[in-house]
């Protein structure tokens, strides 16, 4: 795995010139924010003698986008794509979603072109892959649709081993397994006798247990 990128005092001010937020630049670079943040705090803003961490903190998250399900109105899909809207409070599925009916991306898998869907739901089996592996990165340049088999022989698998397993597995029931036995008292052995449901002779003198069987 290669090293995380070193970052210059002019690759921070560039991030904090097109973004908000430490976060936000973060995002901008394609590294974590712990990364961005370590060296962020090694270079001082001559003028205001405060780190460039410092400098660039927006706790308060002024002239940020945030979009809950209570706000009635859905995210600008061209500011999410952009990385000016805080995605922790965006769904990926919905996300996903809108990729297609928008027509940013084709239904299809960038690298085999497979477009076929599920007839019962119309679904395609696609996954979105974030090609630096960051998974916050959801600028358009990072973004690809693959389906289940090129992700897995050009990313990783696509199910973990438990879910392989449920998928899989199966449980081999013994027929025997299932058997329950029932102690026949004489009253009711008596009843059966006398509707019909057992002749007088089925059992032996000396067991009175009879085997029944769950279908």
């Amino acid at each position: 795995m290669p090293l995380p990128k070193p970052l210059s005092e002019q690759d921070i001010r560039r991030a904090m010139k097109r973004t908000k937020s430490n976060m936000a630049a973060a995002r901008y670079l394609n590294v974590s924010l712990w990364h961005f943040k370590r060296y962020a705090n090694i270079y001082i803003d001559i003028e205001t003698g405060k780190t460039l961490y410092q400098l660039h903190k927006n706790q308060q998250g002024k002239g940020i986008a945030k979009f809950l399900s209570w706000h009635g109105k859905d995210a600008d899909l061209k500011k999410l794509l952009a990385g000016e809207i805080y995605i922790e409070s965006y769904d990926i599925g919905k996300f996903k979603t809108r990729l297609i009916q928008e027509g940013i991306f084709l239904e299809e898998c960038n690298k085999c072109n497979f477009k076929e869907q599920r007839v019962i739901d119309y679904k395609a089996p696609l996954l979105i892959h974030f090609k630096d592996g960051n998974k916050k990165n959801w600028r358009k340049e990072n973004l690809e649709f693959l389906c289940y088999n090129c992700f897995f022989l050009n990313v990783g698998d696509v199910f973990s081993q438990g879910q392989l397993r449920s998928i899989e597995d199966y449980n081999d029931y013994d027929i025997q397994k299932d058997e329950v036995e029932w102690e026949l008292d004489e009253n009711t052995r008596k009843h059966w006798e006398a509707i019909g449901l057992m002749d007088s002779g089925s059992l032996d003198s000396d067991d009175d247990s009879i085997i029944a069987y769950n279908k």
